[in-house]
């Protein structure tokens, strides 16, 4: 299986709404089918030597190539792959059609009409693919979060005293542990954001805020 490559670039074209590069890669070419922003991203730099992520599609008469520009895109990928009745064509539009994190956005909010836009999507695979992804993306976004949140508190030791003794209060106040989980990164991105004062960032004012958003949740 061919999961990544690094290569200069030989050649790059469009057909029939498809994108291709051919890649040289220590003396081999390898044709690709990618993104139409892996070409714009590609011709923007003056080294033609890329680095993509791939899925190789192994089938009974051939073998195909699909390139990211990111290990997530590829992964993206591969998820909608194991949507029953959805192929590579419809994941790559998707794709095409939206940014990673535009879908991702349109998943999560149960966006059916944007994501019906795509050609080849009709409402039933619409339907499919927020059933099939929503659960899946909203994991990956608060595995995200909480990665986020453990790094900023990890360079800030203040305050991620002042947040252990929040959790410990809270969970004394009896709100419910998950909802004190997913109100933290709100609070530290407040914080990141400069939507609070310096003078404001105490334990007392933290839990203050922490409760307000609680009580009117």
């Amino acid at each position: 299986m061919i999961s990544w490559i690094k290569g200069e670039l030989v050649s790059s074209w469009q057909a029939n709404n498809k994108f291709y590069i051919l890649v040289n890669c220590q003396g081999l070419g390898y044709e690709i089918q990618t993104l139409e922003s892996v070409i714009l991203d590609i011709n923007k730099i003056t080294k033609k030597e890329i680095i993509l992520w791939l899925k190789h599609i192994k089938k009974e008469d051939s073998d195909m190539l699909f390139g990211f520009n990111s290990k997530e895109q590829r992964d993206f990928f591969i998820q909608i792959l194991n949507i029953k009745g959805i192929g590579s064509q419809i994941g790559m539009s998707l794709l095409n059609k939206f940014s990673l994190n535009q879908l991702i956005t349109a998943i999560s909010n149960n966006d059916k009409k944007s994501i019906s836009t795509v050609q080849g999507i009709g409402q039933k695979m619409t339907e499919r693919i927020i059933l099939e992804l929503k659960s899946k993306v909203i994991n990956k976004e608060i595995e995200k979060e909480n990665l986020n949140r453990n790094n900023f508190l990890e360079e800030n030791k203040d305050l991620d005293s002042i947040f252990k003794d929040i959790d410990l209060t809270l969970q004394s106040l009896n709100y419910p542990k998950k909802e004190i989980k997913n109100l933290f990164p709100k609070l530290i991105n407040n914080i990141k954001n400069s939507t609070l004062e310096k003078k404001s960032i105490s334990f007392e004012n933290l839990l203050k805020e922490a409760m307000n958003y609680l009580d009117h949740k």
